[in-house]
């Protein structure tokens, strides 16, 4: 299908949705500067939010809900809080700590006054991953575990990429080569861990194991991307020992999520070959929708729910939405919109971020910058504004390539 060219602007500001503001108790940022090599270098920062409905600077702080897991508690990207501010102050927003760190993809998680991330430290021939906690209120180090890696993956330079996840008691890590950590979160002692890559034959995707540990439960479950029908699998919490493994597809990038289905919890992978949802406690299959990548998996943005409406885009192989039944384990595909190549697009090929559903409409970013709105009922394509990448424009610098 030919790309759509839409002449008209976007609505004003005045005209669109209220936006529905996401912060964690504690605010990141990652600086980075790459060179061709994507050697980087990364500072976190660290920064209080301050209190809605009071003046600016008055300086009180929120005191805002943990952010234990990617995109959050339910992976929703939601906060439930009245206090945190529709609006952030101009200019830029007092510091509390800064804290250097390795290059790495991983986002920070937030739980019980500790702060979690993983980085990269080292270069060829000893490099190492890590897995850093950190204090909330200072930015001290509480622990770091360190171990080396031999990378064959794309961007190595760049370090591990999942988030790390954590429960009362424990923190599970994966790195981008599949060294998986279950870890006391208050000590950083080692309670058990499993080379992925050694035990479960990893097909390795290109760029790496990028998906976030879900827990469900006793169990903890990871994309393992191994051998035969291991894609997916689940260990015991306090043990480590496999579970259930699932699936013997090509695995994605796309960290699984947990919906509910009538009286059923149902965890949703994106695969590089479907959509499936399972039964979390025993791998079983509910229902499947084939998605095949016509040229390589590229699927790394989170599925996105709106009431019983599931969405999925990808860089090569464009914009799907699913049905899924609010009342029993089933799921149908509405439309599959597709573009002629990753460049001529329909509906909206995304590469990494992660799609944004609000009143019947979806907001994204297309696959070379293209920030596009999409009517839900058909994909349509509503309007396209090109002001943070326009088209034909220069993303290379000499010998740096940079990245905001």
């Amino acid at each position: 299908m030919e790309s759509y060219k839409d002449t008209r602007s976007p609505p004003s500001a005045s005209t669109f949705p209220k936006p529905v503001t996401c912060l964690m108790p504690i605010s990141f940022r990652v600086a980075c500067f790459c060179n061709v090599c994507f050697s980087i270098v990364c500072f976190l920062t660290c920064s209080s939010f301050l209190l809605a409905g009071t003046p600016w600077s008055s300086r009180s702080t929120v005191q805002a809900e943990d952010w234990p897991q990617w995109r959050g508690t339910d992976r929703n990207a939601t906060i439930d809080d009245a206090a945190i501010p529709n609006q952030l102050p101009p200019g830029q927003l007092p510091l509390s700590w800064s804290t250097p760190v390795g290059p790495g993809y991983s986002g920070p998680t937030v739980a019980e006054g500790r702060v979690y991330l993983t980085d990269r430290q080292g270069e060829d021939g000893e490099i190492n991953e890590r897995v850093l906690c950190l204090d909330a209120d200072s930015g001290a180090e509480v622990w770091q575990l360190k171990y080396p890696v031999a990378y064959s993956i794309g961007y190595q330079a760049s370090g591990p990429r999942a988030s790390v996840t954590i429960d009362s008691k424990r923190a599970y890590a994966v790195g981008g080569m599949g060294m998986f950590h279950c870890l006391d979160a208050e000590t950083g002692e080692i309670i058990w861990k499993h080379d992925l890559n050694e035990e479960y034959k990893i097909e390795m995707p290109i760029w790496g194991i990028t998906a976030a540990p879900i827990l469900v439960g006793d169990l903890v479950i990871q994309v393992v991307a191994g051998a035969g029908d291991a894609c997916l699998v689940a260990f015991d919490t306090e043990t480590g020992k496999e579970r259930w493994r699932a699936i013997d597809e090509k695995s994605g990038y796309s960290a699984p999520i947990l919906i509910r289905q009538g009286e059923q919890d149902v965890l949703v992978v994106w695969t590089g070959e479907s959509v499936t949802g399972l039964n979390p406690k025993t791998g079983d299959t509910f229902w499947s929708i084939p998605l095949p990548s016509r040229n390589m998996p590229i699927g790394v943005a989170t599925p996105v729910i709106e009431d019983d409406k599931l969405f999925v885009s990808s860089f090569y192989d464009g914009a799907m939405l699913i049905r899924i039944d609010p009342n029993a384990p089933r799921a149908e595909k509405l439309w599959h919109r597709i573009g002629r190549d990753e460049r001529n697009t329909d509906a909206l090929h995304s590469m990494i971020s992660t799609p944004l559903i609000k009143d019947g409409l979806i907001y994204g970013v297309d696959s070379y910058g293209e920030m596009r709105c999409l009517d839900m009922v058909n994909g349509d394509r509503v309007w396209e504004d090109l002001t943070a990448v326009p088209k034909g424009c220069n993303r290379r610098s000499a010998a740096r390539l940079w990245i905001a």
